[in-house]
């Protein structure tokens, strides 16, 4: 399967594309950035890095650097680190970013390959709703849109009424649910069934020294905010469960259901769902068995060590 993963790295947003990058049933196409959990000149940075590491030859693109019409909101330093890596300084890539906005390369990845590329957007979704201005048969030419994001029976994580990414930039959101493109939407009502631990990452660790002990070193920083601020002893499976929902959708209960999101005021970044709503219909995942999910995204780093 064709991917091309719109990102904000981001602890979650690396284990995501280590995943695509080690799965066999995943073709990474490329990468775009956006703004979200760090500024998107750092997401550039270390989506590069990220290439880098997992030893792809695909393009990174730099999208937008704030929201359609919200202003922009302080990176969450305190989730991620100031780099977006936790404690981990610095990566300076040897590579660059295309001359492509990431608009522009979704735009032209859908336009030669139609019917073939999911777009996984597992950042604020700012750029998918460019790319759905920027070129009218964009909803058209791609197979689906599967972001990571809101949360439709569950309660918020950046708000009490929305989670971060849809918080970010619920403008776009309704752009590219408007768009007549197929949308998966997969949320805090999913992905916060699942809990990854120290054990968790230490196993990812020892079955791939070079990217599992990458995310191993990063996760210390994030573990320690989810057990500070929240009490739990791991964090959930956010941005790696949109990419698994792209290739193994049958892992997952999806709901098909009218959708709105609300721009402003305190519930501003909502998914509200239901019937009297009235929205497009969006495919919602509200369940599912997060086990296999977990077990597939560990399996990968063990396919590593003995591939």
């Amino acid at each position: 399967m064709k991917i091309l993963i719109d990102t904000d790295p981001g602890i979650d947003d690396a284990m995501a594309i280590f995943y695509a990058a080690l799965a066999p049933e995943v073709e990474l196409v490329g990468l775009t950035t956006v703004f979200g959990n760090v500024h998107v000149e750092t997401a550039t940075r270390n989506a590069l890095a990220l290439v880098e590491m997992a030893g792809l030859d695909i393009p990174v693109a730099q999208g937008a650097a704030r929201p359609l019409v919200r202003p922009l909101r302080a990176p969450p330093d305190f989730i991620h680190g100031a780099e977006g890596f936790g404690d981990v300084p610095k990566i300076t890539p040897k590579g660059r970013a295309v001359t492509e906005t990431a608009a522009e390369l979704m735009c032209r990845l859908a336009r030669e390959q139609p019917g073939e590329l999911v777009v996984c957007a597992i950042g604020p979704i700012t750029n998918v709703a460019e790319a759905v201005r920027l070129d009218p048969d964009f909803a058209r030419n791609v197979k689906r849109i599967v972001f990571m994001g809101g949360a439709a029976f569950a309660p918020g994580n950046a708000t009490p009424f929305a989670e971060a990414n849809t918080h970010n930039d619920p403008h776009a959101l309704n752009i590219v649910i408007g768009s007549g493109a197929t949308v998966v939407m997969v949320g805090l009502d999913v992905t916060m069934q699942v809990l990854c631990d120290a054990a968790f990452f230490n196993r990812l660790g020892q079955a791939s020294p070079d990217l599992g002990g990458f995310l191993q070193q990063a996760s210390r920083f994030y573990l320690d905010f989810y057990r500070s601020r929240t009490g739990q002893d791991g964090c959930a499976l956010h941005d790696p469960s949109a990419v698994i929902a792209c290739t193994h959708p049958e892992l997952f209960v999806m709901q098909s259901l009218p959708m709105v999101v609300t721009e402003t005021g305190e519930e501003a970044g909502r998914t509200v769902v239901g019937a009297d709503v009235a929205g497009p219909r969006v495919s919602v995942c509200t369940g599912g068995d997060m086990g296999a999910v977990k077990a597939l995204f560990e399996s990968a780093f063990a396919r590593q060590r003995h591939g």
